[in-house]
């Protein structure tokens, strides 16, 4: 089980993916907006999309989990 975590404080923007998609290393799970910047999280392992700790709108901080990947 790979933990998806946030690099920075931000809002999550727009989720891309769902829980059960299946996603390749780089994949882009979802974007963060900080200070105005879009800014992409993408999946640092393949395999399928298990859960997601956000929802779009949330505010998060840094090194929150957003995501687990299977």
């Amino acid at each position: 089980m790979t933990e998806v975590n946030a690099d920075l404080s931000a809002n999550v923007w727009k989720i891309l993916v769902s829980e059960g998609d299946s996603v390749a290393v780089d994949d882009t799970l979802m974007i963060l907006e900080s200070m105005k910047m879009e800014i992409p999280v993408e999946a640092p392992a393949a395999g399928t999309v298990t859960s997601l700790a956000v929802a779009e709108g949330d505010t998060i901080d840094e090194g929150a989990l957003l995501a687990t990947i299977e």
